[in-house]
């Protein structure tokens, strides 16, 4: 197979909770995989990882149970994220010749330095000469487009799949962030919860989303949308057509949206007057999965009195701001200096 041999092998990483994406200097994203393993039930052995590994536990559920390696945007399993990592390189090696590569990868901004170091050990262990890990707000701010290193503020809020990081960002730095375990999963995990308590209606998380995405809003809609699906009647066991309307996703939803407004809130009140200012001026913007819920960016925009963007590739801004600092290295090195 034809080697594609660039001039520079660094790697800019998005190690999401729900995907991993990987894209390359000078090139294209290369690799989007769902952060997942497939184990063997009675051996405990991984036996493929991303795709390879729905694929496997769609033939074989009775013998595979899949895994996520990664909790809330950090490790929560070591092994098995390093295997998904090396995996997924191999899957870029094939195609693309890395070598020894510098490495830019997303972290969440809570994160401990534990979950850090743990982070840039999975890839420095792997033969990555150098590893920087980044705060993904930061990422997702550099990949919305927002200039980060001039003096001033901006606010991003990016809501992933397994928690949304609000930072108030200006000269490279975080000057105030909140980091919060609210998701996307979390989301689905309060749909299926509510329509069980409120409707007596059994969903999977993955029906879930799907209601989440066609009828999710986080205001009220004009007119409301309605979806008829075939789920499990919690009364009788047996399955049922139901009616779900947007109303419905609105009020399983509302409790998120809360947590989110007030860590908007926080991170506010916690930055610098004149950055505030800045952001007052310069707008928030909203980036991750959860930015295309229905009618966030105006009812945020509402709520705080600012104008609200959604990042123009909201799901890829984290791997697009790791792109851009791996296409623009000496630009943005003063970010890890500082």
């Amino acid at each position: 197979m034809h080697l594609v041999k660039f001039s520079s092998k660094d790697i800019g990483v998005d190690l999401g909770t729900r995907n991993i994406l990987m894209a390359l200097k000078d090139g294209d994203i290369v690799l989007r995989e769902p952060s997942v393993i497939a184990v063997n039930k009675k051996t405990s052995e991984i036996v493929a990882t991303g795709n390879d590994a729905l694929e496997q536990y769609e033939k074989s559920p009775e013998v595979i149970k899949i895994i996520k390696p990664l909790k809330d945007g950090v490790i929560a399993d070591y092994s098995a994220t390093s295997k998904l990592v090396i995996d997924c390189l191999e899957k870029i090696k094939i195609k693309y010749y890395i070598g020894k590569p510098r490495i830019v990868v997303g972290i969440p901004s809570g994160v401990t330095d534990v979950e850090k170091r743990a982070v840039i050990s999975v890839f420095t262990q792997l033969g990555a000469r150098e590893v920087y890990a980044v705060e993904e707000p930061l990422l997702a701010a550099i990949g919305a487009g927002l200039q980060v290193l001039k003096p001033s503020g901006r606010l991003v809020v990016d809501i992933g799949g397994g928690t949304t990081e609000v930072a108030a960002i200006s000269m490279g730095t975080i000057l105030s962030n909140v980091s919060i375990k609210i998701g996307g999963d979390v989301i689905d995990e309060e749909i299926v919860e509510y329509l069980k308590q409120r409707r007596g209606i059994g969903i999977s998380n993955s029906m879930a989303e799907d209601l989440k995405k066609k009828l999710g809003c986080a205001s009220v809609n004009l007119t409301e949308l309605t979806q008829e699906i075939q789920a499990r009647n919690i009364a009788t066991g047996n399955p049922d057509d139901f009616v779900i309307s947007s109303k419905d996703i609105e009020k399983a939803m509302e409790n998120c949206i809360n947590k989110i407004i007030q860590a908007i809130s926080t991170t506010l009140e916690n930055a610098p007057v004149e950055v505030v200012s800045d952001i007052i001026k310069n707008g928030i913007y909203l980036a991750g999965g959860g930015a295309q819920i229905r009618n966030l960016d105006n009812y945020i925009a509402n709520y705080f009195g600012i104008k609200t963007y959604i990042a123009d590739n909201p799901s890829e801004a984290v791997i697009l701001g790791a792109k851009k600092i791996i296409d623009n290295f000496d630009k943005y090195k003063i970010i890890f200096e500082r």
